[in-house]
């Protein structure tokens, strides 16, 4: 693992919270996530089971976690299963986790090699009654492709089809939206990451550089701390501004345009989340300037009302109304255009298109149950913007932050944002 070694005790507590919403009897399976192929022979670089990593640390394919509170044998109660080491793996891929570092690292007593994995699960699924099995359950995923964890479920019934069957993801996501202390210092390391790559570019950034070479700054500064790009990264100047997910970064920033930054660190595998937008030449144009404090305005109001109790939908339609009086002010919208908007197309989305926020976690865009109000614990983004690509450019700002019960934490408080500041910090 890049990152430095996480305490165990996060991921002992996890699994705890979860043993305590399993009901009498009951068998949890989690899966690693498979290794996709490329082109020719190649594969594409590991990504961690979310849920896996969230409940026992490790990183390491072909990975399965049991949970079984419940069961005869204490010892079968939690098992972790890996690749067993040999010589030919470690010539060709490197070390795999021997069963001393995987309990080091997870809690987990018992952890077993993958051979063992038959044998014990035909116990444990003629012990149990109840069986909690896992599957990308985000209301935005589209899954295309059969994961491993399909494969594991429709084997599963298949082999034990009188079982009583049901979606381990409702339990997860009731989990990994509310963050413990110690994931939210994890997140608090990703923002300090971006944080310096960040103020990297602001020194680097002038007329004639590429797309491609900011992006290259923020690469230095996030691997150089152990981390790696949470997404990839959009660094989108002049009308690329306007592009919501742009991701060519490749070319070259001219004076006086404005250069988008929609870049965050993941490190330990937990995410940040950080938008920017800065003046190429080092200098605000007037309208800039303006379009720019209206942004900053709604990202400021917004961050205060995100307190337990609200709901995201009633959140974003208090931004939706923010953000059409700023438009309003800047002249881009019209009253007559106001007048006619409906509460299912209001007169803002044609400059304001995405959603005001997220939450954040393991995964960028991470699970909760978005039509539960907000509570103590969670972590989200909020990213306002403006795109005005008739007059050529686009600001967007973004800052995660933590609802706590005694108000809104600014997670990236300290990140510069405030106009004058930028401007400040790129003529030095």
């Amino acid at each position: 693992m890049r990152h430095a070694p996480i305490p165990s005790r996060l991921f002992r507590h996890n699994r705890d919270r979860l043993r305590h919403l399993l009901p009498p009897h009951a068998l949890a399976a989690v899966n690693a996530n498979d290794v996709l192929p490329a082109n020719a022979d190649g594969t594409l670089v590991p990504v961690p089971n979310s849920d896996l990593f969230h409940l026992t640390g490790i990183e390491q394919e072909e990975s399965i976690l049991l949970i079984a509170p419940d069961a005869f044998d204490e010892k079968q109660r939690e098992i972790l299963f890996l690749r067993e080491p040999n010589e030919h793996l470690k010539v060709w891929e490197g070390r795999k986790l021997s069963r001393d570092e995987a309990q080091k690292i997870s809690g987990i007593e018992r952890v077993e090699w993958l051979s063992a994995f038959p044998g014990l699960f035909h116990q444990l699924m003629c012990e149990c009654e109840q069986v909690f099995l896992n599957s990308n359950e985000h209301r935005r995923a589209v899954v295309a492709v059969e994961t491993r964890d399909a494969r594991f479920v429709r084997e599963t019934q298949r082999a034990y089809p009188l079982h009583q069957y049901h979606r381990l993801a409702r339990l997860m996501h009731r989990l990994r939206v509310e963050k413990s202390e110690d994931e939210i210092e994890l997140i608090r390391r990703a923002c300090e990451i971006t944080h310096q790559g960040f103020r990297r570019v602001l020194r680097k950034t002038r007329p004639g550089v590429n797309e491609c070479e900011i992006e290259a700054e923020f690469a230095h500064e996030f691997i150089r701390n152990r981390a790696r790009f949470a997404y990839p990264p959009i660094v989108a100047s002049g009308p690329n501004n306007c592009v919501l997910h742009y991701l060519q970064n490749d070319q070259p920033c001219r004076r006086g345009d404005l250069l988008l930054l929609d870049v965050g660190a993941s490190y330990a595998n937990y995410n940040a989340d950080m938008t920017r937008t800065i003046p190429v030449g080092g200098r605000f144009s007037k309208r800039q300037r303006e379009v720019y404090a209206s942004v900053l305005y709604v990202l400021r109001t917004m961050i205060q009302t995100a307190v337990p109790g609200v709901l995201h939908r009633d959140w974003q339609r208090q931004a939706d109304a923010l953000m059409t009086e700023e438009l309003l002010k800047l002249g881009v919208l019209k009253p007559s255009e106001v007048r006619r908007q409906t509460p299912e197309k209001p007169a803002c989305k044609k400059y304001f298109m995405h959603g005001l926020g997220h939450p954040l976690g393991l995964d960028v865009h991470d699970v909760g149950f978005m039509n539960e109000p907000f509570a103590h614990g969670w972590v989200l983004t909020v990213e306002p913007g403006i795109y005005l690509p008739e007059e050529g450019f686009g600001v967007r700002l973004e800052n995660d932050i933590l609802v706590t019960e005694a108000g809104p934490i600014d997670l990236m408080a300290d990140i510069p944002i405030e106009a004058g500041e930028i401007e400040d910090l790129m003529s030095r």
